[in-house]
């Protein structure tokens, strides 16, 4: 029988048992609610995958809890999505790392000749605690693939049921809009490939690269 907790301390650590052990929770952020497990455990991550009824062929991203945690799951930032992530990191942005040799991660997936990684880093101060105790956390949102996104952890159980060990109830989220995901792409005139649109605008996205190279911030 799945739980539901507040946000206190202890619910952090009682949720940080559930992650080790493999299970899945389901966590309020800066957008709207997610379903996480550990990264590293592919059991975990094939329950989630299960729990949402979502196509392993489909991708999952890493929350962490800062842009410096990058380089130490060895992922790197194309440019330049390093731009962006210096302008809307922490915040609904979720740029396309590249996978480098070590990597240990269960989550990246194989296209066009490379691995890759959705990174997010949450500003959200329930998600910046539970990331100290938990440390990386694969995550998708919480509800059943093809369903609207939830902005409770009530929302999220309705749809998920048992299948979470527990939910951090954190009360509704600001919206119901998830992150913009966006990958790097030579081809584009600013260089970037927007897989989602989310929060952050299309225009505000090409517009902080366009100041940075105006500003000679790019050769």
């Amino acid at each position: 029988m799945s739980q539901v907790l507040d946000c206190s301390q202890d619910s952090l650590l009682r949720l940080a048992e559930v992650i080790d052990s493999g299970g899945l929770a389901v966590i309020p952020t800066d957008t709207v609610y997610g379903i996480v497990c550990d990264p590293f455990n592919d059991l975990a991550i094939a329950r989630l995958f299960a729990a949402k009824h979502r196509p392993r062929t489909k991708s999952i991203q890493v929350l962490l809890d800062s842009v410096g945690a990058i380089p130490a799951l060895s992922l790197s930032l194309p440019a330049p999505l390093d731009i962006l992530a210096d302008r809307f990191l922490p915040g609904p942005f979720s740029p396309i790392c590249r996978v480098e040799e070590g990597c240990g991660l269960c989550t990246p997936r194989q296209e066009a000749g490379c691995r890759t990684q959705a990174v997010r880093v949450p500003d959200s101060d329930i998600c910046r605690a539970l990331l100290a105790v938990t440390g990386p956390l694969a995550a998708s949102s919480a509800n059943r693939s093809g369903n609207p996104s939830v902005r409770t952890a009530a929302e999220a159980r309705q749809q998920l049921g048992d299948s979470v060990g527990c939910y951090l109830d954190g009360g509704p989220t600001p919206g119901s809009v998830a992150s913009s995901v966006v990958a790097a792409d030579a081809d584009d005139p600013e260089g970037i490939r927007i897989l989602r649109q989310g929060v952050v605008g299309q225009e505000d996205l090409r517009q902080a690269i366009r100041e940075v190279v105006k500003e000679g911030g790019r050769a």
